[in-house]
């Protein structure tokens, strides 16, 4: 029979109310608290991560591919699509998709009001999956065979703006030499909650922008190359890098929006300040409890002391006790913090601010392996540190064990 385990499990079963039932009780509280808190900042981290990156490649990409050019403006130099790296792409197991488009600004103009905007062309090439999420309005692009298609979507910000609708007719003004103008029609209406892009961006016809700058349909503006790993973008731009022409750059999506990585940065390193500080009030709580519990079972340690048991079971004792306490903790923080995600994730009861944070709820991302380990993490910790008031039992006394009154 395992003896310090049989001690452990009468105590437990104690039903007169003590102030140990009182400090186990904050003990197991403690723990859940934590837990709980931990799994939901995570989940709401990496939801965040995901929610702004799907935000961002829904109208930008992974890396991007253009020419080398001092000009600082949103007039692109040309580059074709006959290059050995564009036709040669699908060699590359790493790379989902790439596509060709063009960047050019202009004047958009409504019966009332105006306003400068950056057209972006897309072509048959284009993936919607992403950006249909965004499109709270309308549809997407219908494509002509023989000639460009007048059909643009705008954001809800340029719509709100212009005072302008869906199925409305707008021009828009390209400034250059000679000036020229074009009727679209707008069929469909976006929000992303970035207002980089959605105070700026609208979507059109990659032919529209090819006959505006005497281009031929098999020159564009740039690429767009997306993976099918972002963890991995480093290496495969090295990889990318390698394969592209003398004459041209690649720009990865870190380089391009460095204000809003470096502010998921800042959120990862916040997120361990607050999980550090939450692990150490959980082990210093579970330090009280045994503390507490030992000294109300100072007679009980003096009786065992006395019988001829040992140090180490004696310590066992508490560290078993220690044991069914983190566990009650982790089970109670597992319901709660998942819990808790859920709702969210169904019900998205918390709302934000989409100016200041990029969307207009909480987000939510079930990661279960992070989740595994939050759960193991506190399990090694806790009982680690639960170790260290056992030790007081071997400085305790045999007779005054047996003397003392609790």
């Amino acid at each position: 029979m395992n003896l310090p385990r049989f001690i452990a499990q009468r105590i437990q079963k104690t039903n007169t109310t003590t102030f140990t039932s009182t400090v186990t009780k904050i003990g197991i509280s403690s723990i859940a608290i934590g837990l709980a808190v931990m799994i939901i900042s995570f989940s709401i981290l990496i939801g965040f991560k995901q929610t702004i990156r799907e935000k961002l490649f829904s109208l930008s990409s992974h890396i991007q591919v253009s020419k080398i050019t001092l000009n600082q403006s949103f007039e692109e130099t040309p580059i074709t699509i006959n290059t050995k790296f564009y036709q040669n792409y699908r060699k590359n197991i790493e790379i989902r998709h790439v596509q060709a488009v063009a960047n050019k600004a202009g004047l958009l103009k409504s019966s009332e009001e105006h306003a400068g905007i950056v057209i972006k062309g897309v072509g048959r090439d284009y993936d919607w999956v992403n950006f249909k999420e965004n499109l709270i309005e309308g549809r997407e692009i219908n494509f002509q065979d023989t000639t460009y298609s007048n059909e643009i979507i705008i954001s809800k910000q340029i719509a709100k703006q212009l005072k302008i609708k869906l199925s409305d007719e707008v021009r828009i003004f390209f400034i250059q030499n000679p000036p020229r103008i074009r009727k679209v029609k707008v069929v469909g209406i976006y929000d992303t909650g970035l207002e980089e892009f959605d105070k700026n961006f609208i979507l059109g016809d990659l032919a529209l922008v090819q006959r505006m700058n005497d281009w031929d349909n098999g020159t564009v503006g740039h690429y767009e190359i997306f993976l099918k790993n972002f963890d991995k973008l480093d290496v495969v731009a090295k990889q990318i890098f390698d394969e592209i022409d003398q004459d041209t750059q690649l720009l990865k999506v870190t380089e391009m929006f460095p204000a809003i990585f470096d502010w998921l940065g800042l959120m990862d390193r916040n997120i361990i300040v607050i999980i550090a500080l939450i692990l150490l009030v959980a082990s210093f709580n579970m330090i009280s409890v045994l503390l507490v519990m030992m000294m109300e079972r100072t007679p009980m340690i003096g009786l065992l002391k006395a019988l001829g048991t040992d140090n180490t079971k004696i310590r066992k004792v508490f560290i078993y006790n220690g044991l069914t306490i983190i566990i009650k903790g982790m089970i109670y923080g597992n319901l709660i913090g998942i819990g808790f995600c859920f709702l969210q994730k169904t019900f998205k009861i918390i709302p934000l601010d989409s100016e200041s944070y990029y969307m207009s709820y909480v987000p939510i991302s079930f990661d279960w392996l992070t989740i595994l380990i939050l759960n193991v993490v506190t399990v090694l910790l806790v009982l680690a540190v639960i170790t260290i008031p056992t030790l007081v039992v071997s400085r305790m006394k045999l007779i005054e064990s047996l003397k003392f009154k609790s």
